[in-house]
């Protein structure tokens, strides 16, 4: 079998300089990559990842854990994270969260060798974060983040519930009812905060009337939806925690022969692609430039990896990105 040896003889340059080919290309000029890249295909060299990898401590794998699919935003974030890591030559492991029992997916991710982890499933207060530190590896939070802070990339979710609210009241609306997933995850926190500020701001009481708790599957959020709409005031306007969650809102309220805006205008959070379609054009609040949360944090993870390389680190990356108000065909002045 061909050797890193022969490679380096062949090319003319040295061992070394193979090592550093493959396992930190960007340290090399563009000629030596170059000539050491060409001596690999003539000799038909096959580098053996898991040697180097007991070698140099090194997997060129991180672990991703998800939010549920079902969910489109996780869906977007989850590509855009595989796609940019496999450029840059790392595997991604993808975990998805079991909503209510994420402790066997942590203890999986937990018992394997990674570079570095990147992860939306985590909890406000959930305890696995003391776990992760005591890996010694980075580890990246985005969409959701840990009250110990950490490195997280977020949205400003305060901001996002502030802006939506705003938006229902300038449209007249008065009986506005919250429905978003628990509490206990940072993004629904703090939407909810924001929603429950401004309408304090304008006088409007927010009581358990007003709040709905869902798990975010179709069908607790069809039952709440049903719950919701069979009150005898019901509210004029649904502001729904994310995109998803605005979706199976919309979906319900047509099967039952309800017209959005016109009957109850919908509003959402997280600007999915989802929510362009031509069919419900949703009104939304997401990032300002319109950028994957997913794809910046993955690009985040990775320079930490590779700082880690180069000198250890303690600054923590902490990220949150300003939001604008996407203002579509789901709402409506009353």
């Amino acid at each position: 079998m061909t050797s890193s040896k022969d490679v380096a003889s062949y090319a003319g340059v040295s061992q070394t300089t193979v090592s550093r080919v493959l396992n930190s290309p960007e340290k090399v000029n563009q000629k030596t990559l170059n000539k050491v890249k060409r001596a690999m295909e003539e000799l038909n060299y096959r580098p053996n990842s898991i040697a180097r990898s007991l070698v140099n401590k090194k997997t060129r794998s991180i672990a991703l854990l998800s939010g549920p699919l079902h969910n489109p935003f996780f869906v977007e974030t989850t590509t855009s994270i595989v796609n940019y890591a496999k450029a840059k030559g790392f595997n991604i492991n993808v975990h998805f969260e079991n909503f209510g029992d994420n402790m066997s997916i942590y203890e999986d991710v937990l018992n394997h060798q990674v570079d570095g982890i990147i992860l939306s499933s985590i909890l406000y207060e959930d305890p696995v974060y003391k776990e992760l530190q005591k890996l010694d590896i980075p580890f990246m939070m985005f969409n959701r983040k840990h009250r110990e802070k950490g490195n997280y990339v977020e949205m400003d979710n305060f901001q996002a519930g502030r802006l939506a609210t705003q938006h229902l009241i300038n449209l007249n609306h008065k009986n506005i009812v919250w429905l978003g997933g628990p509490l206990t995850m940072s993004t629904f926190k703090g939407r909810y905060d924001g929603f429950k500020q401004v309408s304090n701001e304008y006088g409007m009481d927010v009581n358990d009337n007003h709040i709905f708790i869902t798990d975010t599957s179709k069908q607790d959020i069809f039952e709440k939806t049903s719950h919701i709409m069979s009150r005898k005031h019901r509210p004029t306007a649904i502001f729904a925690g994310t995109d998803s969650i605005a979706i199976y809102v919309i979906d319900f309220l047509i099967q039952k022969g309800y017209r959005v805006p016109e009957d109850i205008s919908v509003i959402g959070v997280d600007n999915v692609e989802l929510s362009r379609h031509h069919s419900f054009q949703l009104t939304t609040v997401g990032i300002i430039d319109e950028t994957n949360l997913g794809q910046i944090a993955i690009e985040k993870l990775i320079d930490l990896i590779n700082l880690r390389e180069a000198y250890n680190t303690s600054e923590f990356v902490q990220e949150t990105v300003k939001t604008k108000l996407y203002n579509r065909s789901t709402t409506k002045l009353i």
